[in-house]
C-alpha cells in the first residue's frame, strides 16, 4: 500500500484574476496525466478584506499504480501542512503566513511581489503604503523557499491574465509531478487569448526554474566558500570609486534621471552635492556603523526634487516610446489595429510663467493673482491634443525639447533655491549628530505631486528645517531628531495640516502662518430671481 501523502496548494488570487481559471486547469492537467485531484474553494467577503482562496490536492502516485485504489482528499487547508502557497499580491501572501499556513520544514511560498492598496494605505496623504521589507521577511522565516516577481507586470507584458502566469510558475517550480507539455496543453484548449497566456506562461516558467537553479548554485558555491565577485552596473568608474557599495544603486538611477531629464552639467551637479553629504556622513559616522544611510536617502530625494515636474517634462513623458508600448499594451492593440490617442492638457499662468525669466515670471503671476482677488477663476488654456497624429506628435516633441529654456526660467531658479536650503541644513544637521542629518534628509519625502500640493510640501519642509532643524531649543540632538521626524510623519499623515501644527507647537516652534485665500462669489444658475412689485 502506496504511504504517499497528497500534495497540498493553496492559491490566493484577487477578484478578476482568473484563480478560479487556474484551479480549473490544475485539476484538468492532473486528470489527463492520470493522477487524481480536488480543488475547493472560499470566496473572499470584499475586494480587500480577504482573496478568493483555492485550496487543490494532488495524490502523487499514478491511479494506474493504485490497483482500483482511491485516495481520500480534505475539503480545506491544514495550517503549517501545506506544500506550497502561491499568491497573486504581496501583502494577501503576507496574510496568509501570518494565519499560519506556511511551515519553514514544508511549504514552497511563491508569490507576486506587486501589491493593490487597501483603502487604509489610499486614505493616507503622504507614503501610506506598507512597506515591502518587512512583509517579505515574515514570509521569509515562515517558509522553506520563496520565490517572488512582479506578476502583474510579467502579464501585462504578455498581454494576458495572472493566472497564466502564476501556472507557469506553479509549472516551474516542480512542485506537482507533471510534465510541461501537459500545462502548456491545457491552455491552448483553452480557446481565445490561448497564445498571450502561453507567453506568460513560459515567461514565469522560466522565471521560477531559473531562480531555482541559481538558488541551487549559490547554496553550492557557500558550501565551498567560494562567493562570486559582485560587480557595480549602471555606473561610471570614476563615480563607483567616489561613493562607498551601499550607495551605488540608488546613486546609479538618480544620476541616470538627471541626464535623462536635463543634461551632463545637471548630473554633475546632483553627484557634487551627494558629496557633500558624503563628506558629512563620514565625520559624523567615521565607521560607517549606518552604512552611508542618510547618503543613500538623499541620493534618492534629492534626485526626485531636482527632477521637478513641469510643461517640458509632461510633453517628454506624454511622448516618449515607452509609453506608446504601454498603451499599446494596455488596450491590447494587435498589430494591425489603429490607435487614437487624446491628451488632456490645461496649464494654468504659473506653468507657462516658470520658463520665462524672473521679471516676466513676476508680472504675469501678479496678473492672474489680480484676477483671482478680482472673483474671477485662475487663468488657464485648456487643450486637447491627439498625440497620433503627426501635428500633435511633433507639438509635444517641440515642447519636450525646451530643456535649453528651463535653465532660464523662473521656477528652476527657485527650485535650486529651495534645494540648497535644504542640502545645507542636511549637512549642517548630520555634522551637529548623524540622527539630525538623517531626518532632514528623510524630510525630501514631503516634495511630491504637482500644483498646491508641491507647494505646501514646500513651505512644510522649510518650516521644518528653518523652527525645528535651527531655531528651536532641545535638550540633546536625540530630542531634536525626533522633533524632526515627528513633524514629517505628522505632515504625511494629515493633509490639512493641523497634526502638523499641534506637533510644532508642542516643540516649541510656531505654527504654520495662515495664507489668505480668495472668497469666490458664485450665482447659482438654477435659481430664478425674484419678481418684484412696484408700488
Amino acid at each position: 500500500m502506496h504511504q504517499q501523502k497528497p500534495i497540498t496548494l493553496l492559491i490566493c488570487a484577487l477578484g478578476g484574476e482568473g484563480g478560479g481559471v487556474l484551479t480549473e486547469w490544475l485539476v484538468d492537467i492532473a486528470r489527463a496525466s492520470g493522477y487524481a485531484a480536488q480543488s475547493t474553494s472560499i470566496p473572499g467577503v470584499a475586494q480587500r478584506t480577504g482573496a478568493t482562496t483555492y485550496y487543490l490536492e494532488v495524490f502523487p502516485v499514478p491511479l494506474a499504480e493504485l490497483k482500483g485504489k482511491r485516495p481520500v482528499f480534505s475539503l480545506n487547508p491544514v495550517p503549517g501542512a501545506l506544500d506550497g502557497l502561491i499568491s497573486s499580491e504581496l501583502l494577501e501572501t503576507a496574510r496568509q503566513v501570518g494565519n499560519g499556513m506556511a511551515s519553514p520544514q514544508r511549504t514552497l511560498v511563491i508569490s507576486s511581489s506587486s501589491r493593490t492598496l487597501t483603502t487604509a494605505e489610499r486614505m493616507v496623504p503622504g507614503d501610506g503604503r506598507t512597506g515591502n521589507a518587512p512583509l517579505l521577511q515574515a514570509i521569509g522565516v515562515q517558509s522553506r523557499a520563496t520565490q517572488v516577481f512582479d506578476m502583474g507586470q510579467m502579464a501585462k507584458d504578455c498581454g494576458t491574465v495572472v493566472s497564466a502566469v502564476m501556472l507557469g510558475a506553479i509549472a516551474g517550480s516542480g512542485l506537482l509531478p507533471f510534465a510541461r507539455q501537459a500545462y502548456e496543453d491545457a491552455i491552448r484548449h483553452g480557446g481565445k487569448g490561448a497564445e498571450a497566456s502561453l507567453r506568460g506562461f513560459e515567461r514565469a516558467f522560466l522565471q521560477v526554474s531559473t531562480q531555482q537553479a541559481q538558488t541551487a548554485m549559490v547554496s553550492s558555491l557557500l558550501s565551498n566558500e567560494e562567493l562570486p565577485a559582485i560587480v557595480s552596473r549602471g555606473l561610471d568608474a570614476d563615480l563607483t570609486n567616489k561613493f562607498p557599495p551601499a550607495v551605488h544603486e540608488m546613486l546609479a538611477l538618480g544620476h541616470a534621471r538627471m541626464l535623462e531629464y536635463q543634461d551632463r552639467d545637471y548630473a554633475d551637479l546632483y553627484v557634487q552635492r551627494l558629496q557633500q553629504v558624503l563628506r558629512a556622513e563620514q565625520l559624523a559616522d567615521p565607521a560607517a556603523a549606518q552604512g552611508h544611510a542618510t547618503t543613500r536617502e538623499m541620493a534618492r530625494w534629492l534626485a526626485l526634487w531636482m527632477a521637478f515636474d513641469d510643461i517640458v517634462r509632461v510633453a517628454d513623458l506624454k511622448s516618449s516610446a515607452s509609453r506608446w508600448q504601454r498603451v499599446y499594451g494596455e488596450v491590447k492593440a494587435s498589430e494591425g489595429d489603429l490607435l487614437q490617442v487624446y491628451d488632456h492638457f490645461k496649464p494654468g499662468a504659473p506653468e507657462f510663467a516658470a520658463l520665462l525669466p524672473a521679471g516676466l515670471a513676476a508680472r504675469v503671476t501678479r496678473w492672474d493673482r489680480n484676477r483671482v482677488a478680482n472673483g474671477k477663476a485662475p487663468w488657464a488654456m485648456p487643450l486637447k491634443v491627439g498625440t497620433h497624429s503627426v501635428f500633435g506628435m511633433l507639438s509635444l516633441r517641440l515642447l519636450a525639447s525646451l530643456k535649453w529654456l528651463r535653465v532660464r526660467g523662473s521656477r528652476f531658479a527657485a527650485e535650486q533655491t529651495l534645494i540648497e536650503q535644504w542640502l545645507a541644513g542636511v549637512v549642517r544637521g548630520t555634522e551637529q549628530h548623524w540622527q539630525v542629518g538623517h531626518e532632514i534628509a528623510l524630510c525630501g519625502r514631503l516634495i511630491k505631486g504637482y500644483g498646491s500640493t508641491n507647494e505646501r510640501g514646500k513651505d512644510n519642509l522649510m518650516h521644518v528645517l528653518e523652527h525645528l532643524a535651527t531655531g528651536a531649543t532641545f535638550a540633546t540632538n536625540d530630542l531634536r531628531a525626533a522633533a524632526i521626524a515627528q513633524a514629517r510623519e505628522a505632515a504625511l499623515a494629515d493633509e490639512a495640516g493641523k497634526a502638523l501644527d499641534q506637533t510644532l507647537v508642542q516643540h516649541g516652534a510656531p505654527a504654520r502662518p495662515v495664507k489668505a485665500q480668495p472668497i469666490r462669489w458664485m450665482q447659482n444658475p438654477h435659481r430664478k430671481p425674484r419678481a418684484v412689485k412696484a408700488s
